[in-house]
C-alpha cells in the first residue's frame, strides 16, 4: 500500500528461512529479490545481498557427509543437495563440497546471481582451484579475473607452484593460458615483483622475456663495476636462455608454425648478438672491475653504463673502459670493439675522452689516444685532428708547451692554422698559413690580420701587413 520496495522484506524474509534451515523456501524468498548481475565479468562478487547470503552459508557449514551418513542428513537438505547437484556437475570438487549442502547451496546462489570472480574465488577459498581454473577457461573470463581471482591468491599463499602444475595438467602446451600469463607478466612487472616475473616466465618456456629479466637483474642498483662483477651469474643465466631459445627455433623451424604464440619472438640473427653483446658485457665487467679493484678508477658517474642501454649509454661504457685502464692502450682495445659490434660514432667517443684527459691533465694521455686511434686501421684521414679541435674549448687551462706539442700533431696544416687561431695563438698561425700556396696564404694571413686587429695584437698585424 505504500509503494515501498519490498526488495529488503523478501531478503529479510529468505536470511530468516536460511537460518532456520529451510533452504527450498530461502530460494523461493531470495528469488523475488536478487538478480544476476548485468555482466558476469565485473571484477567485484556480486551484489551486497549475495554477498551476506554466501556469508552466512559458508559460516554455518554443517559437518554432513551425505555419501557415508545418511541418517544425519534431513530430508531438506537431500532435496536441496539433488536439485544443485546438476548445477556444476562439469567442475566438481572432491571433499567437502560435493558432499555438503551447504556449500552446494553456495554454489546454486554464487551460479545463479553472482559474478565468475565471486565464483572462482569461493572455488578458491576451498581449495579447488582446478575448478576455479575450469570455470574461468569455459567462461572465457578476461584476464583481470584471472588476476584478482586466481593467480594474486595463488602467489599470496605461496601455492604458484600447485597453481603451474594444473595449468600444465589442464593444458600441457599452456596455449590456452597464454593470454591469462602474459596479463600476469604485465601485473607482476608493474608490482616490481621481479622475482615471481622470473620463475613464471621459465614456466611459460618464455626464454626472451626470462633473458629480459635477467639483464634487470644485473644492471639494477648496482653502484659500481665491483658489484656488477658479483652479478655476473645472471650474464650466464642470459646466454643460457637465448641459446635454449635458438635450440628451440631450430628445432620448430622443420615443424608447422603453430607452437610459441605467446612467447616473444625474435630472430636468430637478433638472438646471436644479443648473445655477442652478453659477451662482451662480460669482458667489460671483468676488466673494469679489475680496474676498480686496483684502485686505477677515476670517473665517479652517479648512473653505471652498461651495454644493455641505449648507444647514448654504450658510448660511456667505451669511454670509461679507455679512461679507467692504466694507460689509453690498455682498455683501448675493448673500447673499439664496443664501438665496432655497436657502429658507435667512433670520433665522438674519442673527443669525449680527449675532454677528460684534459680534466684530469694528462695531455701525454691525450697523445696516446691519437697515437691508438691512427694505428686502429678504421680511422678517417682527419679523425686525429678532429679530436683535437673538438676539444679546443678545453684547452683555455693548457699549458702552453703541452697546447703546442698537440697541435704540432696535426696531420692537415689547414687544421693547425684553425687550431692555432681557436687558441689566440696568432703569431703561430701565422707561420703556418705562409708555407701555403700563395692564393691560400694570402687569405689566412688576411684573417690573422682581422683577428690581430680585433684582439688588439699590433705586432702581428704589423707583421701581416707587411707580408702582404
Amino acid at each position: 500500500k505504500s509503494g515501498l520496495d519490498p526488495g529488503g522484506a523478501w531478503h529479510a524474509w529468505g536470511m530468516a528461512c536460511l537460518k532456520a534451515g529451510n533452504l527450498n523456501s530461502a530460494r523461493e524468498k531470495f528469488n523475488r529479490c536478487l538478480k544476476p548481475p548485468m555482466d558476469l565479468n565485473q571484477l567485484n562478487h556480486g551484489s551486497r545481498l549475495v554477498q551476506d547470503v554466501i556469508q552466512y552459508l559458508e559460516s554455518t557449514v554443517k559437518p554432513v557427509l551425505i555419501a557415508d551418513e545418511d541418517y544425519f542428513a534431513t530430508l531438506r537438505e537431500l532435496e536441496a543437495t539433488v536439485r544443485t547437484r546438476s548445477l556444476s556437475l562439469e567442475m566438481m570438487c572432491e571433499g567437502k563440497i560435493q558432499h555438503n549442502s551447504y556449500y552446494q547451496e553456495c554454489l546454486f546462489y554464487l551460479h545463479s546471481y553472482g559474478t565468475n570472480l565471486a565464483i572462482i574465488s569461493f572455488y578458491m577459498r576451498h581449495d579447488c582451484m582446478r575448478e576455479a581454473l575450469l570455470h574461468l577457461l569455459n567462461k572465457e573470463s578476461p584476464s583481470e579475473v584471472f588476476i584478482e581471482g586466481i593467480f594474486i591468491p595463488s602467489y599470496e599463499s605461496g601455492k604458484l607452484h600447485m597453481l603451474e602444475n594444473l595449468l600444465e595438467t589442464i593444458d600441457p602446451g599452456l596455449e590456452s593460458w597464454g593470454v591469462y600469463l602474459i596479463a600476469a607478466c604485465k601485473y607482476l612487472q608493474r608490482k616490481n615483483y621481479y622475482h615471481i616475473l622470473y620463475e613464471l616466465q621459465q614456466f611459460m618456456k618464455d626464454h626472451v622475456r626470462a633473458a629480459m629479466t635477467c639483464i634487470r637483474f644485473f644492471t639494477h642498483g648496482a653502484k659500481s663495476y665491483t658489484e656488477l662483477g658479483g652479478k655476473q651469474t645472471w650474464l650466464l643465466k642470459i646466454k643460457d636462455h637465448l641459446k635454449v631459445y635458438l635450440q628451440e627455433v631450430s628445432r620448430s623451424s622443420g615443424r608447422k608454425k603453430m607452437a610459441f604464440t605467446f612467447r616473444k619472438k625474435m630472430s636468430a640473427t637478433d638472438v646471436s648478438r644479443h648473445i655477442n653483446t652478453v659477451d662482451l658485457q662480460m669482458e667489460v665487467t671483468k676488466f673494469l672491475h679489475q680496474c676498480e679493484s686496483s684502485g686505477a678508477s677515476q670517473m665517479t658517474d652517479s648512473s653505471l653504463p652498461t651495454l644493455f642501454g641505449n648507444n647514448n649509454m654504450k658510448m660511456d661504457v667505451a669511454c670509461k673502459v679507455i679512461l679507467e685502464g692504466k694507460n689509453i692502450e690498455e682498455g683501448f682495445g675493448i673500447a673499439f670493439r664496443v664501438l665496432q659490434d655497436f657502429q658507435l660514432e667512433a670520433t665522438e667517443v674519442y673527443s669525449k675522452v680527449a675532454k677528460q684527459l684534459v680534466k684530469q691533465q694528462k695531455y701525454s694521455e691525450i697523445r696516446q689516444l691519437l697515437k691508438c686511434v691512427n694505428e686502429s686501421g678504421v680511422a678517417a684521414k682527419n679523425d686525429g685532428d678532429n679530436i683535437i679541435l673538438n676539444c679546443l674549448n678545453e684547452f683555455k687551462n693548457i699549458p702552453a708547451e703541452d697546447l703546442d706539442n698537440l697541435i704540432q700533431d696535426m696531420d692537415s696544416d689547414e687544421n693547425k692554422i684553425q687550431a692555432y687561431m681557436m687558441c689566440n695563438k696568432l703569431r703561430s698561425a701565422y707561420l703556418v698559413s705562409v708555407r701555403q700556396e700563395k692564393a691560400r696564404a694570402v687569405q689566412l694571413v688576411q684573417h690573422v690580420r682581422q683577428l690581430a686587429e680585433g684582439s688588439g695584437d699590433d705586432v702581428v698585424k704589423a707583421i701581416c701587413a707587411q707580408w702582404l
